[in-house]
């Protein structure tokens, strides 16, 4: 079993260099596979509609949360770093350019010699996707196309895409990514049609704020929407965030494996399930879930 963690991001100290080195540190003694980070290009101040995955419709974010641009921050921590893997939990990839962000992911997963998992969602803000220029509007198949084609720009050799909102025609990205396959992608979000999307396009499906009951629910519909594009399901790998179901379970046994028991095959948890943002709390966490968890899986 693989443990994903993700820091606590703060201000000032997020994008200090003498912080990210201490936690690069912390993060490879501590035996933890991955490391992973969010996207909000901008937060707005009464975001509409609601943040989906807490009963007050808030993010468990305040004024002192820092969000730096995620694939820039896992380069730094790339440097700082051998064998950690580097996720986003998530690229809003709905809000990007297909091409931009094939070069980025590319050129990160060359440089950290094939590390990179690229979690990929939706957003709910509707303020973000202004702020960006992007319409709000029919923004699940501008992701569809933005995976479709950022595979396309992966391959060896001149890539046309031809979609709606992504196009291009004989072109080379030159930086390519270095795992075998290219990047993993992994569709972010506990819906229905992130699910299916898993089971369409993902490489792995990447689900929070869900129950065991509610994953089951959504594995199935993984696994046919996997079955009607010819795909195989169990290829699809499964990371879960089981805290942010109910972080007062972070080390629930009984809870940890009903995911467990369906396939999952990395745990994520968050530094703010320790109780603590600064180094030595964090350091507590991974100690004791790798102990009492993880161990016994």
């Amino acid at each position: 079993m693989r443990m994903g963690f993700i820091p606590t991001m703060v201000r000032g100290r997020t994008t200090d260099p003498e912080y990210v080195g201490a936690l690069a540190g912390l993060l490879e003694e501590c035996e933890v596979e991955s490391v992973w980070t969010v996207e909000h290009v901008v937060v707005a101040e009464n975001y509409e509609p609601l943040y989906p995955y807490s009963e007050d419709g808030r993010m468990p974010t305040g004024p002192d949360t820092a969000m730096p641009d995620p694939l820039e921050w896992l380069s730094f921590m790339a440097a700082l770093t051998q064998r950690v893997r580097l996720g986003t939990s998530v690229v809003i990839a709905s809000q990007h350019s297909a091409a931009i962000l094939a070069k980025r992911a590319a050129t990160l997963d060359a440089l950290s010699r094939g590390r990179l998992s690229l979690g990929v969602g939706l957003g709910w803000q509707r303020e973000e996707y202004e702020a960006v220029g992007v319409p709000y509007r029919d923004r699940g198949r501008r992701l569809d196309e933005c995976i479709e084609a950022m595979r396309a720009l992966w391959q060896d050799g001149p890539a046309t895409y031809q979609g709606k909102y992504q196009r291009f025609e004989n072109v080379r990205c030159d930086t390519q990514p270095v795992q075998e396959g290219g990047i993993p992608i992994l569709i972010g979000g506990s819906s229905d049609h992130a699910a299916r999307r898993a089971g369409r396009l993902g490489n792995g499906f990447y689900p929070y704020v869900i129950s065991p009951e509610d994953f089951a629910t959504r594995l199935i519909t993984l696994r046919e929407a996997a079955r009607d594009a010819g795909r195989d399901a169990d290829a699809v790998e499964l990371t879960i965030w089981p805290g942010s179901y109910d972080f007062t379970r972070t080390f629930d046994l009984d809870l940890v494996r009903a995911y467990v028991d369906q396939g999952v095959s990395r745990l994520v948890i968050s530094a703010g399930e320790g109780g603590g943002d600064d180094l030595d709390s964090m350091r507590r966490l991974l100690e004791s879930y790798h102990e009492q968890v993880i161990e016994k899986l």
